[in-house]
């Protein structure tokens, strides 16, 4: 079961020792871990902290996702503009 109140993206870099994260419910989040499970360690965590401060802060906090889910994917690459 995944134990996460938004849904992850994690993505594989370049670099074998650091991928990066962040959740397309909850903007603004993102971070960096050494492995996967290490993003969804740190994930668990943050999206909490992270909710906290949007509301300390008077902002808007999207609702928990009922179903989120996790996606392990490769860095997108910024797309070259056509010549």
């Amino acid at each position: 079961m995944i134990h996460l109140p938004y849904s992850l993206v994690i993505e594989a870099t370049n670099d074998p020792d650091f991928f990066g994260f962040y959740s397309p419910d909850l903007e603004g989040f993102s971070g960096v871990g050494h492995s996967v499970e290490d993003c969804l360690y740190q994930s668990r965590w943050g999206m909490e902290d992270h909710v906290k401060t949007l509301q300390e802060q008077g902002l808007p906090v999207p609702p928990r996702n009922p179903n989120p889910t996790v996606v392990i994917q490769n860095e997108r690459k910024p797309e070259l503009a056509a010549a």
